[in-house]
């Protein structure tokens, strides 16, 4: 191999190891939990590991093409709710067979501020830390729990 391109391949890996090493020590001490994109089926969540995000986690699973949430809007969706801490799986209208329609506004401030931008068709994965859960309401079972929301935009009025 001539000496110019050992000499490339060799910085190649080092950007790499400088990389993985920002990352690790940057936080890569928890895993994000994964989710199946199979759109128009009920989701399957891989539970996290490790400490919970401090701050709103949102990654389209499936980005959307259709009308796009908006704070103001009203939606109908199918969602699934995991525990961080326990890997539960809490409550999921796919159970039900029947989604959820609600105002944005009238929803906990994780679902405010994460799903804006979401369109419809798309599957949206929140990790919501309790001060944007339940944590402001004093007594709730969830006020101390980071929350794993998967949400399948169906609808936006």
């Amino acid at each position: 191999m001539p000496r110019k391109t050992l000499i490339k391949v060799f910085a190649v890996l080092a950007v790499l190891a400088i990389a993985f090493a920002s990352f690790t020590s940057l936080g890569g001490k928890s895993s994000m939990p994964s989710v199946t994109a199979n759109a128009g089926e009920a989701p399957t969540i891989t539970p996290p590991s490790g400490d919970a995000p401090a701050e709103l986690k949102s990654e389209d699973i499936i980005p959307g093409t259709g009308a796009e949430v908006l704070p103001t809007s009203t939606l109908t969706v199918h969602y699934t709710l995991m525990q961080w801490s326990s890997g539960e799986i809490l409550e999921s209208s796919w159970t039900s067979g029947q989604p959820a329609t609600f105002p944005l506004s009238g929803v906990i401030t994780g679902w405010q501020e994460g799903l804006p931008g979401a369109k419809v068709g798309g599957r949206r994965l929140l990790v919501i830390p309790p001060s944007q859960g339940y944590g402001a309401m004093a007594g709730h079972p969830l006020e101390k729990e980071t929350l794993i929301f998967v949400v399948d935009i169906i609808a936006v009025s």
